[in-house]
C-alpha cells in the first residue's frame, strides 16, 4: 500500500468513526476551557433553525452559580442538597447523576444567591472545586469517593469565594487570600504549598495564565487590583492598582501580544496596559481606560481584535487596542454570558435565552433564537458534541443543536 493510500484510508475511517460518534469532542476540563479564553474546537453544530431545538434533558440541582465542565464521558458542576454545597458528577447524554459528593455547608447569599461559585477543575482523574466558605476539595474523579486533599481558607470575601482552580503544570493556583496570600500554588497531587504571593485581599476572578517573552505568567485580579507572578516561583513582576466600589473583580483577564486587558464594573470600568519586560520585572503603560466596557462578573471573548461582551448594560463589540464600540445590541441584553465556537457566537442572555449569531466586529445579527431557561441565568454555557450545557440558578438544561446527519 503507498503512503497515500494509507493517508486515503486513514481519512475514510476517520469519517467512518466520526459518523459512529466513536470520536469524542474535544474535553472541556476548566473555567473558560482548556486554552482559558471561552473558545471552543468545536464545529459542525446548528446555526439556524426553524423550530426550538430539541431539549434532551432538564435536570433540577440546587443553588449554585457553577459552569459546567467534561472530560470523556463525565459532566461536572455543581448544586446544593440537604443545605450542603454538592459536587455532581453526570452522564452528559441523560444528565443521570453518576456520582455526587455534599462537601461544604450551604453558601447563602440572600443578595446575589446562594450557592458554590467556582465552577470544578479536572485534571489527570482529579476533581477539584473550590466552596463558598474556602474549603478547598481534591478528589478521584471515578466515583468520588475518596478524598486526596482538602485545604481550609479563611479569609472569605463579601460575597464568597468564587474563583475555580487553575491547574498551572504541577500545580492547583487558587485565589486564596490574607495570610495565606492572595495567590496561592499547591501541588496538585497532595496539596503541599510551593508558593504563596502576600497578603492581598482575595478576589472573585480565576487566575489566569500566560506566556509572554518565553516566560510563563499567572495573574491574580484581586480584591485591590492585578498582581502579575511568575507562575513557577510566585515572585511578583508586575502590580496594577485597581479600585472598585466593594472590591468586586470578578471578570478574567484576557492577555494578547503583550496587552493585558482588565475590566470590573460599579462604575469602574475598563483598561489596557501594554507589558514590556524590565530586568526580571514587568513594566505596565496604560493604552486606554474608559466606561464602555463594564463588566460585573462576565466574561468578554477576544476575537481578530475585538472584544465581545454582556457587560451591566448589553451585549457589545470594542476594539481592542482602541476601547472604542464597535456596536452594542439592542434591545438592552444585560450580562449575557458568551462562548465562540467555529466563528459563532452562542450567547445566553439572564433571561435564558439561546441566541447564535456569526462573529462580527460590524453588527450582531442573530441566525437562531430560543428561549430554554428563565429566570436567572449567569453562568457559562458549554457546547461539546453538539450539545449545548446551561444552568440558571437551580436548574440545568441539555439542548440539541447538533447538526443534521
Amino acid at each position: 500500500m503507498t503512503r497515500f493510500s494509507r493517508l486515503g484510508l486513514i481519512g475514510a475511517l476517520t469519517v467512518i468513526l466520526a459518523a459512529c460518534g466513536l470520536i469524542h469532542a474535544a474535553d472541556w476540563p476548566n473555567w473558560l476551557g482548556p486554552n482559558h479564553d471561552g473558545i471552543s474546537p468545536e464545529k459542525g453544530f446548528k446555526t439556524t433553525w426553524t423550530d426550538k431545538p430539541k431539549v434532551l434533558w432538564e435536570k433540577p440541582l440546587g443553588t449554585a452559580f457553577s459552569s459546567f465542565t467534561i472530560v470523556g464521558d463525565k459532566l461536572y458542576t455543581c448544586g446544593a442538597k440537604d443545605n450542603k454545597q454538592v459536587l455532581f458528577c453526570l452522564n452528559p447524554a441523560d444528565g443521570a447523576t453518576i456520582w455526587e459528593l455534599p462537601f461544604e455547608k450551604q453558601y447563602k447569599d440572600a443578595q446575589g444567591g446562594d450557592g458554590t461559585r467556582a465552577t470544578p477543575t479536572v485534571d489527570d482523574g482529579r476533581v477539584y472545586i473550590l466552596g463558598g466558605w474556602g474549603l478547598l476539595l481534591c478528589v478521584d474523579a471515578a466515583d468520588g469517593k475518596k478524598e486526596l486533599w482538602r485545604k481550609q481558607f479563611n479569609a472569605k470575601p463579601t460575597w464568597g469565594y468564587a474563583a475555580s482552580v487553575l491547574i498551572e503544570g504541577d500545580m492547583a493556583v487558587v485565589t486564596s487570600g490574607g495570610s495565606d496570600g492572595g495567590l496561592m500554588a499547591l501541588n496538585k497531587k497532595t496539596g503541599d504549598l510551593i508558593w504563596k504571593t502576600s497578603d492581598d485581599l482575595v478576589g472573585y476572578a480565576t487566575p489566569y495564565p500566560f506566556t509572554f517573552e518565553g516566560k510563563r505568567y499567572i495573574v491574580g485580579f484581586l480584591g485591590k487590583g492585578a498582581v502579575i507572578v511568575e507562575a513557577k516561583t510566585g515572585r511578583e513582576a508586575c502590580r496594577l492598582p485597581w479600585k472598585t466600589s466593594f472590591d468586586i473583580n470578578a471578570s478574567a483577564p484576557i492577555f494578547h501580544d503583550g496587552y493585558l486587558f482588565l475590566t470590573s464594573a460599579y462604575g469602574t470600568g475598563s483598561a489596557l496596559y501594554k507589558l514590556t519586560p524590565d530586568g526580571d520585572a514587568l513594566k505596565s503603560e496604560e493604552v486606554w481606560r474608559n466606561k464602555v466596557i463594564v463588566n460585573k462578573f462576565q466574561q468578554c471573548i477576544l476575537k481578530d481584535g475585538a472584544l465581545y461582551c454582556g457587560d451591566d448594560d448589553t451585549l457589545k463589540c470594542v476594539d481592542f487596542l482602541k476601547g472604542t464600540e464597535n456596536w452594542k445590541a439592542n434591545p438592552r441584553m444585560p450580562n449575557a454570558t458568551i462562548i465562540l465556537a467555529d466563528d459563532q457566537l452562542v450567547v445566553f442572555s439572564e433571561q435564558g435565552k439561546l441566541m447564535i449569531a456569526p462573529v462580527s466586529p460590524k453588527e450582531f445579527k442573530p441566525t437562531a433564537e430560543a428561549s430554554i431557561l428563565s429566570k436567572r441565568c449567569w453562568t457559562l454555557p458549554l457546547l461539546h458534541d453538539g450539545k449545548l450545557y446551561c444552568r440558571n440558578l437551580e436548574r440545568a438544561v441539555c439542548v440539541d443543536i447538533s447538526a443534521t446527519k
